[in-house]
């Protein structure tokens, strides 16, 4: 085993624009805690679901124009997560790079597959029948999702199977997506070093 696989994967990124100011801590191989505070709750209550399952310990505050709308905030946290999460990751030697799951939530369920190979792609196929979950736009999740797998390196794809309610349609993406996120950036005691053929993703 290399001592990739026994360092520690964290790191602590910082991110002021005219638009938004955000801080967060992010340990890879945390136990879940969390404490989340982006000035728009239903991203919080998202955020908090993703650290839990992706066992990843997640700090994060964020100040924004949410006056204006939430778009600049949750395109910049997804920005400033995917940073924290590449560098947190290190060289990736020793981990698992695929992870999928099928998440159920309710009457709705969503499969995701994703491929840490630091080169990103971004598929959503996720049809919403209804757009607006209290006060947040639905389709900001899609513009969270393309700026954290950009700066995460990761080739991320989420599908709905099927679901009415975008509440529990969007719960099901952030779940799943930590979920895979969660086996993919496991240590495989296998894994001598990176992943690939390549010799460097």
């Amino acid at each position: 085993m290399t001592d990739r696989a026994v360092r520690q994967r964290a790191a602590s990124l910082q991110r002021k624009t005219k638009e938004t100011e955000i801080r967060i801590q992010l340990d890879l191989d945390g136990s879940g805690q969390y404490q989340v505070k982006t000035g728009v709750p239903f991203l919080d209550h998202m955020l908090e679901s993703f650290a839990r399952h992706a066992l990843f310990d997640l700090e994060i505050e964020a100040k924004g124009d949410v006056e204006i709308d939430d778009h600049h905030t949750v395109e910049d946290v997804g920005i400033t997560l995917g940073q924290a999460f590449r560098e947190a990751l290190g060289s990736a030697e020793g981990i698992s790079r695929f992870g999928s799951f099928v998440l159920p939530m309710a009457e709705s369920k969503v499969e995701v597959a994703l491929d840490i190979s630091n080169r990103p792609y971004f598929c959503y196929d996720v049809e919403l029948t209804n757009h607006k979950i209290g006060d947040f736009d639905a389709l900001l999740s899609e513009d969270f999702f393309y700026a954290f797998s950009q700066n995460a390196g990761i080739d991320l794809h989420i599908t709905k199977s099927y679901g009415r309610s975008p509440h529990h349609v969007i719960e099901a993406v952030f779940k799943g997506v930590a979920r895979a996120l969660r086996l993919a950036v496991a240590v495989d005691p296998r894994e001598g070093g990176l992943p690939t053929v390549k010799g460097a993703l």
